[in-house]
């Protein structure tokens, strides 16, 4: 199961403590990123925060990582479940018309 998960920092939460966990990050997405837990991240251009695309066995297993996250506590989520977009000419054998 593939997931987009968009995290944005919530600024009124800056801290040190913030600054922490925000240089966790990368040591956290290592050995996700190994796993093939984590397929993908991006930085979101002008805002702080990421786009992270997860592949999981299950919600709970999302959850139990998203929850493992440095930034869990200082973020706010937004989850999409994602789907494969299967070529819809795939199946013609001819063109209609």
């Amino acid at each position: 199961m593939k997931f987009l998960v968009l995290f944005r920092m919530e600024l009124a939460l800056l801290s040190g403590e913030m600054a922490t966990a925000v240089a966790r990050m990368p040591r956290y997405a290592g050995p996700l990123e190994e796993k093939g837990k984590v397929l993908a991240r991006y930085h979101l251009v002008g805002q702080h925060g990421g786009a992270w695309i997860y592949d999981v066995g299950s919600n709970e297993e999302l959850e139990r990582l998203l929850a493992m996250s440095p930034v869990y506590n200082f973020a706010r989520y937004e989850i999409h479940p994602l789907a494969d977009m299967p070529d819809p000419a795939a199946g013609l054998t001819e063109m209609p018309g």
